[in-house]
């Protein structure tokens, strides 16, 4: 038997203990700002979500054109410039060499057919061939191949007509001869050889400036 004085009834219920259809006023402050939270979280999500697609709309004009659907008027499609870039500059491992404009040298040729020489060959010529005094057969030169020219001296060989001491110009006979082209420098304003003789060295012969012809003046030395 249980002697345990009941509490008496006082109208109102004990602390703690709700009575049942009554909600306690504690409770739905709780409930209320338990919602505050979630419902600024929600509204925070909406908003990010909002930007990303103002975003997205703004990246891609042809997609939010294509949600929001046809326009009533004309659209112009504007394509945004393409980014200039600006060319670096050559660099180069050596300075830049600048290309001569000076004219070439000039290739001094044979004298010049002139004075008693007027009507010979092979004056006037770079290298030439044949070459001829405008004489008798003594003063014709053939076949002539040049060693060199240019230099203080051209040097050539070829054959002529060779006439010995005791001989006469119908007994002589065409054999090698060395030619030599000389004495460079300007003639009338111009570079070329004054001088040329030939001469035969299996006969005992050698070059002799003093014995030539002045293809500059046109006439021999000696006279």
């Amino acid at each position: 038997m249980n002697n345990a004085t009941e509490p008496a009834d006082t109208g109102s219920a004990p602390r703690g203990i709700a009575p049942r259809g009554i909600t306690p006023r504690s409770s739905s402050r709780r409930r209320t700002a338990s919602r505050r939270p979630v419902l600024g979280m929600a509204a925070a999500i909406a908003s990010v979500g909002l930007a990303a697609a103002g975003c997205s709309a703004a990246a891609h004009p042809a997609a939010a054109s294509a949600i929001a659907g046809p326009t009533t008027g004309p659209v112009l499609a504007t394509a945004s410039p393409a980014p200039t870039t600006r060319p670096k500059p050559a660099t180069t491992s050596s300075p830049s060499v600048t290309a001569s404009t000076s004219p070439a040298a000039a290739v001094p040729p044979l004298g010049r057919p002139t004075g008693v020489f007027a009507r010979g060959q092979g004056f006037g010529q770079v290298k030439p061939s044949k070459i001829f005094n405008g004489g008798d057969p003594t003063g014709l030169v053939t076949h002539v191949v040049w060693k060199s020219w240019g230099g203080a001296q051209a040097v050539a060989t070829g054959i002529s007509e060779y006439v010995g001491p005791s001989q006469s110009n119908a007994s002589g006979a065409e054999e090698a001869a060395t030619v030599v082209a000389f004495d460079l420098g300007t003639c009338g304003g111009k570079l070329m050889y004054r001088a040329v003789e030939w001469y035969f060295p299996q006969h005992g012969q050698a070059f002799d400036p003093s014995h030539y012809e002045d293809i500059c003046t046109g006439i021999y030395v000696p006279g």
